[in-house]
């Protein structure tokens, strides 16, 4: 609200001012405001200063610019590395001055450079600018060879070494000899076709060459500018085979080679600049490029001289204001003041202000049957088939990997987890193929393919708890399940058909990023949890070194009452797998430690991570071609974990493994593939399972469209639309069919969907030397997803590769995927604002337009609603986590939807904490009656006994009450 009320502010001011503009912004508003479809082209500006080489004239090239400066080094080898141009105020005004004095030739028919010469020295002659005799001689000097930075130095003959500087004074007498000695070519050079230069140029840019240098024979400045009516192809003018469209030249007497360079640097300057170069393009006549110039002055920053070193070169900025701001009237003057103050240059970065949280036509209610689900289907089709092509590239290969090793992990770890909470009718098996089921279908027919589906916490609780309350009720836990899943799907239905994602378009950036904050230190502490753990591979923290003598593992042989003689044994001698073989028993303080074991596991997992965070940032590095860094950045994760995969297997230790299902059947034996219906519960079961149902979607609603909002942000520049209804459908649709062959249930998975995203962001390949590339936005296909779900489900018949796989390695890529999911979200920038000191903080947007205090009030309130989250994740609640979710942004969900879903919304949310609370007390009613009875009998020991064992909290009432 504080921002808002700033903006509003800063928008009175910007209309109360509006009437102060200066003459100059007015001239442009006309120029800039005539209707023109056609975009300005991007300008390179190429400086070349006239040199005496005994007795030689040649033009030889200085600096350039695409948008920074680059300068030939004093040693001529090399460029110097892209900066700033700075500029000096005198040398502005000199230019001022310049265009006011010279010559002005716009839209000049122009087809080769001596032509277009005749054309300017006619022109100086015919304004009276320059006297006709000398003519020939400026014509001389402007056709000399241009030496660039690419050539060698031209070797001249020893018969010209002796010639003087004025010794072309001789050449000037006759107009034939003249134009025989024009050494440049009407087309592009070898050299120039071949120069690598190009690839830093887009392919519609156009030149602007400015020509400096001094002669003798001028008493003043010669000065003209030039436009040719279409740009032209001036041969060996410019370094690279890219056509001339401006000209800018100055020659004048000996004397003032540092000011002549400071004019023509600024004109240089000013054609890269965006605004200025729409000027050149448009002007119409002298008054307009001295208008544009005019405005340039008006935004120019003076730094005082005893403040800085102009020896210094600038570094390019990471962003630099827009040219479609900096184009506004307003933002050409009143706005366009300095430092980033209340309407200042700042307005470029204004553009970062968190501006309400839009979201597109997706979410619009449409008040029709079906309406939402509809205009998803519409907006996605013609998209279709470019969804499969666009993922034909290199970038697809390592997202493919990346996210695969990512989902099987997973998928693993959770069909663990599930296996333990149901008695293995859900293990990992299932989590494989219901993984490859679920992701494959959804990547192929959903609105939003860049979404990955996988199975998430709040589910594996309830269906711990749907286990627990089937078997202490003698209920068919399967046939239950079911009918929940049917009930779910039917429900999901009912929200899709009556554009109930609607609701979502109320989802405010405070439950955003509380939501996402939470599920990256899930990861996050999830992959530590595991490798702290340390249950393959316990540190023997009671080592002492001084009694290494009495560490030892020996195998004692079993009792003799075995079945087979095996007293003539040496049991000393034998081996681990020797010794459980044959029934022995391993005794000694040494048996289950393993040297080197868990350092080595820490190393691949801490390792892992690390190398791949350095990996991802050598995009950035200064090393090896642009390419090159791009492929290794593209491809960080895959190296990370052959590199760390091959110093496992060099070392030869035992860490723990990769183990894939070889076998494609249930885990549990006495259940097949399909789940009938009927036939195992009572009739009731299925009518009262709508009521547990209930939840199931909520958790299902508000996991997938959480994740949703977050894939789809403005941030991600997503340009194919997305799907929410269309999502909602098909995730439904997956919840009966898992449901009926007894697989677990799939919804969005908010960090893998992330990281999904960040391994196929594409960024500009063409950028001037020294911009950072530009964002582009994400590869938007449906083909990785695919891949990903396909070797999902072919992962059993790839056994034998991956158990070479360390778990390690794995887990340092889930905490990659924690800690990489974390970066661009704003709650996070804000929490570590806590701990910079005042003068160190970040310019971020915000702070110039809320106080600080509140910033780290606003939050604190987001720490301590996450910390409420994470409380209730943490113990069997965490199946409310959805609730909670919901309850964080239900006063601005009721405060701006309409009455029916309101009251939808709250009554789903009664239901759901009534379930709740009938759950918690099925689940204790049997601890507590035996409690109660136990206790009126003082039988303390049979309490502890006969319910205690089960659960942990049970005995801490017992505890307490002891």
């Amino acid at each position: 609200n504080q921002i808002n009320k700033s903006v509003h502010k800063y928008k009175i001011t910007e209309k109360y001012f509006s009437f102060a503009v200066s003459p100059a912004a007015e001239r442009l508003r006309h120029i800039l405001g005539e209707d023109d479809s056609t975009p300005t082209p991007t300008i390179f500006t190429e400086m070349d200063t006239l040199q005496h080489e005994g007795g030689e004239l040649e033009w030889k090239e200085s600096a350039r610019w695409v948008k920074f400066e680059e300068k030939v080094e004093e040693g001529g080898e090399r460029w110097s590395k892209p900066h700033v141009s700075t500029l000096t105020l005198h040398s502005l005004f000199e230019l001022r001055t310049c265009l006011q004095t010279g010559s002005i030739l716009l839209d000049l028919e122009g087809y080769s450079l001596p032509q277009i010469v005749d054309e300017i020295v006619d022109r100086h002659i015919a304004d009276g600018l320059l006297a006709p005799d000398l003519k020939e001689k400026i014509s001389y000097v402007l056709l000399r060879k241009h030496r660039h930075q690419t050539k060698k130095p031209i070797h001249r003959s020893l018969a010209d070494i002796g010639k003087s500087s004025n010794a072309a004074s001789s050449l000037f007498t006759d107009q034939t000899q003249s134009r025989s000695m024009n050494d440049i070519s009407d087309t592009p050079s070898t050299d120039q076709l071949k120069n690598k230069f190009m690839k830093k140029i887009p392919r519609d840019a156009e030149a602007s060459n400015v020509l400096i240098g001094e002669v003798d024979f001028l008493e003043k400045p010669f000065v003209s500018f030039v436009r040719l009516s279409q740009a032209t192809t001036l041969g060996g003018l410019t370094e690279v085979p890219v056509p001339t469209r401006f000209l800018f030249i100055l020659l004048g007497p000996p004397g003032k080679t540092k000011s002549y360079n400071e004019i023509g640097r600024a004109i240089a300057t000013l054609m890269v600049d965006d605004l200025f170069s729409d000027v050149a393009y448009k002007a119409r006549d002298r008054d307009d490029l001295i208008a544009g110039v005019d405005e340039f002055l008006d935004e120019v920053i003076v730094l005082p001289p005893g403040e800085w070193d102009p020896k210094i070169r600038i570094e390019p900025p990471k962003k630099v204001p827009s040219a479609e701001m900096r184009k506004s009237v307003l933002n050409l003057n009143e706005l366009g003041q300095m430092n980033g103050s209340a309407g200042g240059a700042a307005g470029g970065e204004d553009e970062d202000l968190p501006a309400q949280h839009e979201l597109g036509e997706e979410l619009k209610f449409t008040g029709r049957f079906c309406g939402g689900l509809w205009l998803d289907i519409k907006r996605k089709l013609p998209w279709y088939c470019s969804d499969i092509y666009d993922g034909f590239h290199i970038q697809s290969i390592s997202a493919v990997l990346f996210i695969y090793l990512g989902c099987i992990t997973n998928a693993i770890t959770f069909g663990g987890l599930l296996g333990d909470a149901t008695d293995n009718y859900q293990g990992v098996m299932e989590s494989f193929l219901g993984t490859a089921l679920a992701g494959t279908v959804f990547c192929l027919f959903g609105g939003q393919p860049l979404i990955i589906l996988s199975s998430t916490g709040p589910i594996l609780i309830f269906e711990k708890l749907l286990y627990e309350f089937s078997k202490n009720n003698s209920i068919d836990y399967m046939e239950l399940r079911l009918w929940i899943g049917l009930h779910a799907c039917f429900q999901c239905f009912v929200l899709v058909l009556s554009d109930a994602s609607y609701i979502i378009k109320y989802m405010t950036r405070f439950t955003e990023e509380g939501f996402s904050s939470l599920i990256s230190f899930i990861f996050i502490s999830d992959a530590i949890k595991k490798m702290v753990a340390l249950k393959y591979y316990p540190i023997n923290r009671g080592f002492k070194p001084d009694y290494i003598t009495s560490y030892k593992c020996e195998c004692i042989a079993p009792d003799q009452g075995e079945s087979f003689n095996l007293t003539d044994m040496d049991w000393t001698q034998l081996s681990k797998k020797e010794c459980e073989k044959y029934g022995g028993a391993l005794v000694g303080n040494a048996c289950k430690y393993v040297p080197d074991l868990a350092l080595m596991s820490f190393i691949l997992f801490f390792g892992t991570y690390s190398m791949t965070v350095s990996l991802k940032k050598f995009k950035f590095s200064r090393y090896f071609p642009t390419k090159l860094r791009s492929l290794i950045s593209d491809f960080a994760i895959i190296i990370s974990i052959l590199i760390f995969c091959g110093l496992d297997c060099l070392l030869e230790l035992e860490t723990p493994k990769l183990h894939v299902p070889t076998e494609i059947k249930p885990t549990r034996s006495d259940r097949g593939w399909l789940v009938m219906p009927f036939g195992k519960n009572p009739w009731w079961w299925y009518v009262a399972s709508f009521i547990p149902a209930l939840l199931v979607t909520i958790l299902i609603f508000m996991d997938q469209q959480i994740s949703a909002v977050i894939v789809n942000r403005k941030e991600n520049k997503l340009k194919k639309g997305c799907g929410y209804h269309l999502d909602l459908f098909w995730v439904g649709i997956l919840m009966a069919v898992c449901s009926f062959m007894g697989l677990p249930w799939y919804v969005a998975a908010t960090v893998i969907s992330i990281a999904h995203i960040d391994s196929l962001k594409m960024e500009s390949e063409t950028s001037a030397p020294g911009e950072q590339p530009q964002f582009l936005g994400v590869r938007e296909q449906r083909l990785t997803g695919i891949l990903v779900f396909v070797l999902t489900g072919l992962s059993v018949f790839l056994a034998p590769i991956l158990q070479y796989i360390p778990m390690p390695v794995l887990y340092g890529v889930f905490l990659y995927m924690g800690v990489a999911s974390l970066s661009g979200i704003q709650f996070w920038e804000r929490i570590k604002l806590y701990l910079m000191p005042l003068k160190h903080q970040p310019d971020f947007s915000f702070l110039r337009h809320v106080p600080l205090r509140r910033v780290h009030l606003f939050t604190l309130v987001q720490i301590v609603c996450l910390a409420v989250l994470w409380i209730l994740k943490s113990t069997f609640l965490a199946i409310i986590f959805p609730v909670m979710v919901s309850v964080l942004h239900c006063f601005t969900f009721y405060s701006s939807c309409t009455l029916f879903y309101s009251i939808l919304f709250y009554s789903i949310l009664f239901y759901s904490i009534l379930f709740y609370s009938i759950l918690f007390y099925l689940r204790f009613k049997k601890n507590v009656l035996t409690i109660t009875l136990a206790l009126r009998n003082k039988n303390i020991p049979s309490v502890k006994t006969s319910c205690c064992k089960n659960h942990k909290g049970t005995e801490r009432i017992f505890s307490n009450y002891n």
